[in-house]
């Protein structure tokens, strides 16, 4: 064997030589393999850049998203709050009026026919918008182009703000007249102009339809007004999606439930009116709870012909110009009327009639047996006054007066209390015929969810024995006026 030279060169070693060795993890790569390809790099970064710029694109929505609900829901729980302090100022109306003309029963006699008529006379100066419930102009002003100077009209926050002052005197002063309606045009006319300062001031680019934004102020205040949050969302499909533009997506119903949760969360999950003894839901009552659907339905329909007619329907044809060209005279005779029931059946019929209405669906009879009747022409007679002021509650304590004249004329009923609850939705169906919404809210406020056959099997039947005598629903065919009442304003001012 030869001696190999140091400079020689080492032969090659050979991959076979030995299978099993492991390569040498210093080995440098062979000198004669290819670089990497371009253009695979160029793919693979491509890739890279597309996946990052998609999520980029997913984080910006969801931050868009987020921040739209976030400034959507602080809207619709500032005007929960709002409608809870409105509560409150009415309450504190309502225990003053109480107070004055249980000390002083005679001073009805000048609050009510004074009161009424420079309340009228303030509403024609200050907000002529802001007459009557509320609900019909919120219900216009969603037919309206939007953001269009019709709409503002009908929804403006000055005019809601007097809005809020107006009602409270009517019931300091004692007329029948409630809140709830007046909390739905406060509560579409803040968010309204919630949504327009985001977008004005703060230069938010995540703008929201006018439409949007009324309709979830509207039913959030109604939400907050009763504690309701279901019934607000079913007013909001029933009454404000009636025939209208307004898309119910996501965002509108959690601004609703929004309101109405935050009322939940202030006032406790306590009910508007309390049943202190649950009532029995009985198969034996189904033929005076439709018999209370009939006399509802038409005495419905017959005061919602009432409200829609004013006091011209009322009056032969060669007088009906009068009450036009003298409104502050005919506030003052509505609050002289209205002081003479009051006093009749001992100031029972002053206010909302919350009271009245909860003592009757817990059995407490009233000692004027025809409260009901005599409510119902002192919410007609406040409505023609021409004041701010709804007729939700007030329709509530009268089908509860309903219900307890029909209780007295059937015998054997186990549980008469149920003809009362029952009429309380039954009555409001028929005055509003929006039955749906009727049926719901008094099954949430009172919290019988037992009775909620009964109440939807008579509100359908009274809201349509109401058509009968009123085939237009009460809230649409007043919208319709101040619709036309305020594009013939936005025509006249440029003249002006």
């Amino acid at each position: 064997m030869t001696d190999r030279e140091p400079n020689d060169p080492k032969p090659p070693v050979s991959s076979s030589a030995d299978p099993g060795a492991s390569p040498d993890p210093q080995a440098r790569p062979d000198a004669g393999s290819p670089p990497p390809d371009p253009r695979l790099l160029n793919q693979l970064s491509r890739h890279a850049r597309l996946a990052a710029w998609r999520k980029s694109r997913q984080a910006g929505r969801i931050s868009r998203t987020t921040m739209r609900y976030a400034v959507f829901m602080f809207g619709a729980g500032c005007v929960g709050l709002f409608s809870l302090i409105f509560a409150w100022i009415a309450e504190v109306a309502l225990r003053w009026n109480h107070h004055l003309t249980q000390a002083t029963p005679w001073l009805a006699f000048v609050m009510l026919p004074f009161g009424l008529a420079a309340l009228r006379w303030l509403t024609i100066r200050l907000a002529p918008q802001a007459r009557g419930s509320g609900i019909p102009q919120v219900i216009a002003a969603v037919t309206l182009p939007p953001s269009g100077p019709a709409q503002t009209m009908l929804v403006s926050f000055r005019q809601s703000m007097w809005k809020v002052v107006l009602t409270a005197a009517a019931l300091l002063a004692g007329a029948s007249v409630g809140r709830e309606g007046p909390s739905v045009q406060v509560g579409a006319a803040a968010m309204l102009a919630w949504g327009r300062w985001c977008q004005e001031k703060l230069r938010f680019r995540i703008g929201f339809h006018p439409n949007a934004l009324i309709a979830a102020g509207a039913a959030g205040g109604l939400a907050a007004a009763f504690n309701t949050p279901l019934a607000g969302v079913v007013f909001a499909i029933e009454e404000l999606g009636r025939g209208t533009a307004v898309r119910w997506d996501r965002l509108v119903l959690s601004g609703v439930l929004t309101a109405g949760f935050l009322s939940l969360a202030v006032l406790g999950n306590n009910p508007y009116f309390v049943v202190k003894v649950p009532m029995l839901a009985l198969h034996d009552a189904w033929g005076p709870v439709l018999l209370c659907a009939v006399v509802t339905g038409v005495l419905g329909g017959l005061f919602a012909k009432a409200l829609k007619g004013g006091v011209p329907a009322l009056l032969p044809a060669p007088w009906r110009g009068w009450p036009v060209r003298h409104p502050v005279w005919v506030a003052f005779g509505c609050g002289l009327v209205v002081a003479i029931i009051g006093w009749a059946t001992a100031g029972a019929t002053f206010g909302t009639g919350y009271e009245q209405a909860a003592a009757l669906i817990n059995g407490e009879s009233h000692a004027t047996l025809w409260f009901g009747i005599a409510k119902l022409v002192a919410t007609v007679v406040s409505y023609f006054a021409g004041i701010p002021g709804g007729i939700f509650t007030p329709a509530l304590a009268i089908g509860a007066g309903i219900g307890e004249n029909v209780a007295h004329f059937v015998t054997g009923m186990a549980e008469p209390r149920v003809l009362a609850l029952v009429s309380m939705a039954a009555f409001l169906a028929a005055a509003t015929q929006a039955p749906i919404t009727a049926s719901v809210i008094v099954m949430e406020m009172t919290r019988t969810q037992d009775l909620t056959v009964f109440l939807l099997a008579a509100s359908l039947l009274a809201s349509f024995i109401s058509r009968q005598f009123s085939p237009h629903p009460f809230y649409h065919q007043v919208g319709h006026a101040f619709r036309r009442e305020a594009l013939a304003l936005v025509r006249q001012a440029p003249a002006g």
